[in-house]
């Protein structure tokens, strides 16, 4: 008894003996043969590209989050073993959905309290500073944002950070404006009451 091996090998030794081979250009090598035809197309090229998800900034590249096709290469040996990449999956896609639904929700509640904080500093009125005056109206030292925020701290017990605080040059007794800056979208104007004890 002949093993598979051989059997196929006669066979197929048999076979192209009486093939013919012709050479379409456009659809690949036609193989012929008295009982039958079919077609041999070219394998695809391998993929050359990868759709991926940067999960941090990458400068020249793109920015945290951002949905990019990179060179296979690029993604192997750069993007990937510093784990400054994935490759995108549906349940990748989900996640990355369900983080930028958190991080609006975020961003919606952090301004929906700013609102509610610049509410409460135009309703509150005027806050009075208390300096040791000089000749007339002038006063020794200035008034500082941390001046502010201190008196903020004590009248209203609520904490800012006086970077937001942007006051004019304060060195007379008198009533001031000053701006806070509490989310991007959101600002806050203070009256401020400066007078001499």
């Amino acid at each position: 008894m002949a093993s598979p091996a051989v059997s196929l090998s006669w066979n197929s030794s048999s076979w192209l003996n009486n093939c013919t081979l012709t050479r379409n250009t456009n659809e690949g090598i036609k193989i012929s043969d008295k009982s039958s035809a079919f077609v041999i197309l070219a394998q695809k090229k391998a993929q050359k590209t990868r759709m991926i998800i940067l999960t941090e900034d990458v400068t020249d590249v793109g920015k945290k989050g951002q949905l990019l096709d990179v060179k296979a290469g690029f993604y192997r040996n750069f993007l990937h073993p510093t784990g400054k990449a994935r490759i995108v999956t549906p349940v990748l896609l989900k996640e990355m959905k369900i983080e930028e639904e958190r991080i609006e929700a975020e961003k919606k509640w952090a301004k929906e309290e700013a609102l509610q904080l610049a509410r409460i500093f135009e309703t509150v009125g005027a806050f009075k500073v208390k300096r040791k005056g000089g000749k007339g109206k002038q006063i020794f030292g200035s008034v500082t944002a941390q001046d502010l925020v201190d008196i903020i701290k004590a009248q209203l017990q609520r904490d800012i950070d006086k970077r937001i605080v942007s006051l004019p040059e304060i060195r007379e007794t008198g009533e001031y404006i000053a701006e806070l800056k509490l989310h991007p979208e959101v600002s806050a104007q203070v009256r401020l009451n400066v007078f001499a004890n």
